[in-house]
């Protein structure tokens, strides 16, 4: 199991109406606690003044980190049926939130909860859900002579270099696919090359 599957980039902006309050979708690819807070952080500066900002989240190969948060809605009527859309659309790593801005006339807890629902559905609606394959990091460290074996071994993998430092010593950062973790370390030890999977 090393694919999952997500939303290829951003939704911003899809609005709903409903009994006069605006309802407001986005949905974000994410891969960590820290960037749902910073887009959470930026949507609070961007819409201070909505009631609330309600959003749900996955994270993980099989979704295994996740949150539902009502921001002061009746319990379980926004939160939750925005978090069981991204169930639906069976993805992770991916932040729904809905700003809601009240429009006078108290919508009851299953008007609130068909509303937070019909938002988060009509904006991952407009998400193109595409397949991603887990990656992993790898650390070498070889002698400059090497690099070329280096290079085709990397390239063989298709492993994508984030950093590589020439000295005496080389090292080379590297992304690659989760599957191919073990084959790859089976090829770096018979070389006796020193290599660290981060």
């Amino acid at each position: 199991m090393f694919e999952f599957q997500t939303i290829d980039k951003e939704i911003e902006d899809i609005l709903m109406k409903e009994k006069g309050s605006k309802f407001i979708g986005f949905a974000y690819p994410v891969n960590s606690e820290s960037e749902v807070k910073s887009r959470l952080h930026h949507l609070q500066n961007f819409h201070p003044k909505a009631t609330h900002h309600c959003y749900a989240y996955r994270l993980g190969i099989i979704g295994e980190n996740y949150r539902a948060n009502d921001d002061g809605e009746p319990s379980g009527s926004a939160g939750l049926p925005i978090y069981n859309q991204l169930l639906a659309h069976q993805i992770t790593n991916v932040l729904v939130v809905v700003i809601r801005y009240y429009g006078g006339t108290k919508l009851g807890v299953g008007g609130l909860v068909k509303a937070y629902k019909e938002s988060a559905k009509f904006t991952l609606e407009e998400a193109k859900i595409i397949t991603k394959e887990l990656e992993s990091k790898i650390e070498l460290k070889f002698k400059f002579s090497q690099q070329n074996i280096i290079f085709t071994l990397l390239n063989k993998y298709d492993a994508k270099i984030i950093s590589f430092e020439a000295e005496d010593i080389c090292t080379i950062v590297a992304n690659f696919k989760s599957s191919k973790k073990e084959s790859i370390s089976d090829e770096l030890s018979e070389m006796l090359l020193e290599f660290n999977i981060l």
